[in-house]
C-alpha cells in the first residue's frame, strides 16, 4: 500500500520535502460535498499547511481509489499502516461519533510501538468518552489545541519527534502493513 500511496500521492507533493515521510490526516467528515463541507475544509487547511512545512501530508480522499475498489474502512486501516504518522484531528465543529469508530478501529489494528505514530487532537472544549480513552486504552497520544495556530505546533512537534525517533532507531524508518 506504501507504494501505492507514493504513487497516487505523486501530482500533490511538487514542493514537499519529505517525500517518503507519509502523514494520514483524519477527522469527522463523510463527504466534502454535503453538510460536512465545513469540516472537510478544515482537514483541507490542515493538510495544506503540513504540506506548505514540508511533509507529504493527505487525506483519504487525495489518493482518488474508488469504494468499490476498497471500502472506506479497508482504506482507513491500510493508509495508517502505510504511514509515518497518523493525525486524528478534532475540532469543536466536528462530529466525534464517526471518528470514535475510526480512532478505535485503527488504534486497535496497530502494535503497541506502531501506536507512537498516532496522535490524537482535539479542540478544547470538545470532549466525549472515547476521547478520554484514547490514551488509557491504548496509549496514543492525545493533545488539545485552541486554534490551527496552536494545532499546527502541537502536529510539528509530534511528527518530528517520530522523525527523530526513526533516525536514532526507536521506530523502524518505515512502518510495516504487519502487527
Amino acid at each position: 500500500m506504501r507504494e501505492k500511496l507514493s504513487e497516487l500521492l505523486e501530482n500533490n507533493r511538487s514542493a514537499v520535502l519529505h517525500r517518503q515521510f507519509l502523514i494520514y490526516v483524519m477527522g469527522p467528515y463523510k463527504s466534502h460535498a454535503t453538510e460536512d463541507a465545513e469540516m472537510f475544509d478544515f482537514l483541507e487547511t490542515v493538510r495544506d499547511d503540513l504540506r506548505r512545512e514540508g511533509y507529504n501530508a493527505f487525506l483519504a480522499t487525495n489518493p482518488e481509489i474508488p469504494l468499490d475498489e476498497m471500502d472506506a474502512g479497508t482504506q482507513s486501516l491500510e493508509f495508517a499502516r502505510a504511514s509515518n504518522v497518523v493525525l486524528f484531528v478534532v475540532p469543536n465543529h466536528g462530529k466525534n461519533l464517526g471518528v470514535g469508530i475510526e480512532v478505535g478501529a485503527v488504534l486497535e489494528d496497530m502494535s503497541e510501538k506502531q501506536r507512537e505514530r498516532v496522535l490524537f487532537l482535539h479542540q478544547k472544549g470538545m470532549s466525549s468518552a472515547m476521547i478520554g480513552s484514547i490514551g488509557d486504552r491504548w496509549d496514543a497520544s492525545v493533545r488539545t489545541f485552541e486554534d490551527e495556530s496552536e494545532l499546527l505546533d502541537e502536529t510539528r512537534l509530534f511528527i518530528r519527534d517520530v522523525m527523530r525517533k526513526e533516525g536514532n532507531g526507536e521506530l523502524e524508518p518505515f512502518p510495516r502493513s504487519d502487527r
